[in-house]
């Protein structure tokens, strides 16, 4: 395909307009020119959708690997990289570097180092790393424990208009730990931490934000303590957004029981109530987007003693067919999960995608939301398959993925 496509027939899952309907997607110079019924030119390649729905390609905020094929088939077609690389991304020469690993079928747009080394302590240059194609600041998989470093961070944020995407962990409470404080956790002699560190580090981030002016963003939030903090931070006007994954939504600290390592996670698997209070912030809008938290890891980081394996799960392919549950549980519509997995990222972090409108990017995907399906760790196109739904059977999955009106995989 030379980037001129007609999707015919298929259902348009618009997430600005809130509406599905009926219609196709006509695609030139990797644009989208034309949206619903429009007369099929003659010159192009068709698709027929086949009665599937074509929503814009996920943006995935917040992956630890760059997984191609996964991405491809969990329909991601722009995937934001944590700095939490190899080494991390803390010089604009590793952002660049970056930032090019994936085009043109997949773009990859980093996250810059919020300190040196991510170890917490010295300012990474942000302003350079912007120029190099930063889309925003991250302060890794850890919280920064000194708050005149994370002030000063915000502070520069502020200045260069890019948004500090925040781990909502206090260090000081979590170090150790591998479990939240709980019944689960005591019946199988777990390290553990209380859920408060979550909202503590919260509170204090809000503040620092607030003083400063900046753009705050936490990644995962997870418990109903730090929902209210945000809740009440956005009620007052502040810049404050949060993620959060499917896994945290679907999923509480029962699933670690028969110390499952792939259900080891980093935010760990909170309580059943604060299950049911992430529920209520993604149905309120607290919750902004959904995130896969991508960490592919292998048997030397998983097939371990739970105390010692490494937290983290693979999620990119799985995204899509694991957020349907929330469209077929009620918990929000068809469009708004399109906008927590597309349009919320792009606009948080000024990305193009996430739109459906004439003129946008042709980042698209077609899916069928009742096409059922087992999700098997040895057969996901993912680096590694360490996902703590291995064997769930789930309905919808993603037909195919397009990057301005080429079709990938």
């Amino acid at each position: 395909m030379n980037g001129s496509l007609a999707i015919l027939n298929g259902r348009i899952v618009d997430p600005t307009a809130g509406t599905v309907t009926n219609g196709g997607i006509l695609v030139r110079d990797r644009r989208i020119a034309a949206v619903g019924l429009f007369e099929c030119p003659s010159d192009v390649s068709v698709i027929d959708a086949g009665g599937a729905h074509i929503a814009p390609g996920l943006i995935d905020l917040g992956v630890f690997s760059i997984d191609l094929k996964a991405f491809t088939a969990g329909g991601i077609t722009r995937a934001v990289l944590m700095p939490d690389q190899s080494p991390p991304l803390d010089h604009a020469a590793l952002v660049q570097r970056a930032a090019a690993a994936g085009k043109p079928d997949l773009w990859i747009h980093p996250l810059a180092a919020a300190t040196k080394g991510l170890a917490g302590a010295e300012m990474a240059e942000m302003g350079l790393m912007k120029a190099g194609g930063a889309c925003g600041v991250a302060t890794g998989r850890r919280w920064i424990a000194d708050a005149g470093v994370m002030y000063r961070i915000l502070c520069y944020a502020k200045a260069l208009d890019m948004v500090v995407i925040s781990h909502a962990e206090d260090g000081g409470l979590t170090a150790g730990a591998v479990a939240t404080e709980g019944e689960y956790a005591t019946r199988m002699g777990l390290s553990a931490a209380p859920a408060i560190a979550e909202a503590m580090a919260v509170a204090r981030d809000i503040m620092l934000a607030e003083q400063s002016g900046a753009r705050l963003h936490f990644r995962q939030l997870t418990t109903k303590r730090a929902f209210d903090l945000v809740r009440d931070a956005k009620r007052r006007g502040l810049p404050v957004s949060c993620g959060i994954s499917p896994a945290h939504l679907l999923l509480s600290d029962i699933a670690v029981g028969g110390f499952r390592t792939f259900a080891r996670l980093s935010p760990p698997l909170r309580s059943e109530d604060d299950r049911q209070a992430a529920l209520d912030a993604l149905a309120d809008g607290t919750i902004d987007l959904l995130c896969s938290s991508h960490d592919p890891l292998g048997p030397e980081a998983k097939r371990l003693p739970f105390a010692d394996a490494d937290p983290g799960m693979s999620g990119a392919e799985t995204l899509l067919s694991l957020s349907l549950a929330l469209v077929r549980d009620g918990r929000i519509g068809l469009s708004r999960l399109i906008e927590l997995l597309s349009a919320a990222p792009a606009r948080l972090l000024d990305l193009p995608g996430g739109s459906m409108t004439v003129g946008a990017e042709a980042d698209l995907i077609l899916f069928d939301p009742d096409k059922p399906w087992r999700i098997s760790s040895d057969a996901m196109a993912s680096h590694a398959g360490n996902t703590p739904f291995d064997g769930l059977p789930v309905q919808g999955k993603v037909l195919r993925t397009i990057k301005g009106g080429v079709a990938l995989g």
